[in-house]
């Protein structure tokens, strides 16, 4: 029961990072186009629309505890790719800027590492995927 217990308060948090921000990414659109541009990023349209629909879909999956083992692998490698993109080398001469970035960075890597062990551990019976089993 504690182990059911500890993955459904963990799918929870992590859906409370990545459904808002599907949502508020995909809420201002134009917002969210104009970062990736500012990023160099190709497409940055179509770039902030996947992002958001990504985010809130797959944090959705996540939350009810749908085909979590396939979401939460999606969702590491897309913490580790947004790291690197919106966070690697960032700040310029600013070196305040410059260590707030490093520090998103390292979040971002941190939490694909609770995603990779979410991966592994499942979502516990209290999800979709382990309903009816124990």
């Amino acid at each position: 029961m504690a182990r059911n217990a500890l993955l459904l308060v963990s799918r929870l948090l992590f859906a409370v990072l990545f459904v808002p921000s599907g949502w508020q990414a995909l809420g201002n659109i134009a917002a969210t186009t104009g970062y990736f541009a500012g990023l160099g990023l190709p497409l940055p349209a179509l770039a902030a629309w996947g992002t958001g629909l990504f985010e809130m879909i797959a944090g959705l999956l996540i939350l009810v505890g749908l085909q979590t083992r396939i979401a939460a692998l999606l969702l590491a490698a897309f913490c580790i790719a947004a790291g690197f993109i919106g966070h690697y080398g960032q700040g310029g001469g600013d070196a305040m800027l410059a260590f707030l970035h490093q520090q998103m960075l390292m979040k971002d890597i941190a939490i694909a590492g609770g995603f990779l062990a979410l991966s592994m551990a499942g979502a516990g019976s209290w999800s979709a995927d382990g309903r009816g089993s124990a």
